[in-house]
């Protein structure tokens, strides 16, 4: 054997030794960048499958969730604001409440009008305690009530009061001087209920003096005496049942 035949037969072992030092699949010799492109390859294959599998799901569920506690959170801002507003709602029943309490004060009612003869007729003397013993004395001379409390429904204290109010009305007449009758007239508009004076009529009962040949007889200066005579409305409002009477007696009417 040659020198030359020896040398190629070196070669070819070491070639053989050299390449057959990588694995072969399916016909490819796996060398280091075969086997790093199928690893890459199979590395986006698995996040591709682990995406679709498993991250997706958990990311809908969790946009699911999402979007549940936005919606619950937008309800329990609703109920917050329903919270706020039937507090507002109870403080103005409240505020009406008693704004009705100050109302009705204003107007009479049964057990006012138990009490007004007694009322009046104190007003009445009280205006003789600042006038001495033989001066003239105020006195109640009549009172007299019509009758049965009426509903208010000819629209004498206007159209919104119709069926609303009903009026007690009382006949009286004072006997005094101007300024007595002044006086009981100023003290009854103080009085707590509310009071209307309808129909006032007022007349001298102080004779006139006497005159000879066109002079006059003049002997002690007396002060002149009235009889004042008027009906006494008092206004009370309805109740409900009342109310609901005089729609029905209005709806068969018309």
């Amino acid at each position: 054997m040659t020198l030359s035949d020896d040398f190629d037969f070196i070669e070819d072992t070491e070639f053989a030794t050299t390449s057959s030092s990588y694995p072969v699949a399916f016909g490819i010799t796996l060398t280091p960048k075969v086997s790093g492109i199928i690893l890459g390859v199979l590395g986006l294959a698995g996040a591709a499958y682990m995406l679709m599998n498993f991250v997706m799901p958990a990311w809908d569920n969790f946009q699911q969730q999402q979007t549940k506690q936005n919606e619950l959170q937008q309800s329990i801002e609703q109920k917050k604001t329903y919270i706020k507003q039937i507090d507002k709602v109870q403080q103005e029943q409240a505020l009406a409440k008693q704004q009705q309490i100050q109302v009705l004060a204003l107007f009479a009612n049964e057990k006012t009008l138990d009490t007004l003869l007694l009322d009046l007729n104190r007003l009445v003397e009280s205006t003789n305690t600042q006038v001495s013993a033989d001066a003239v004395q105020a006195k109640l001379k009549k009172y007299v009530p019509t009758g049965k409390a009426e509903p208010i429904t000819d629209g004498s204290f206007g159209q919104l009061v119709n069926g609303k109010l009903k009026r007690s009305s009382i006949n009286i007449e004072i006997i005094g001087t101007y300024e007595q009758t002044q006086l009981i007239f100023r003290n009854i508009e103080r009085l707590q209920p509310l009071l209307i004076v309808r129909d006032y009529r007022s007349s001298s009962l102080t004779p006139e003096p006497t005159t000879q040949q066109d002079k006059v007889m003049v002997g002690s200066v007396e002060p002149t005496v009235i009889s004042t005579s008027f009906q006494l409305q008092a206004l009370m409002p309805l109740s409900q049942e009342e109310i609901a009477a005089v729609k029905a007696v209005q709806s068969k009417t018309k």
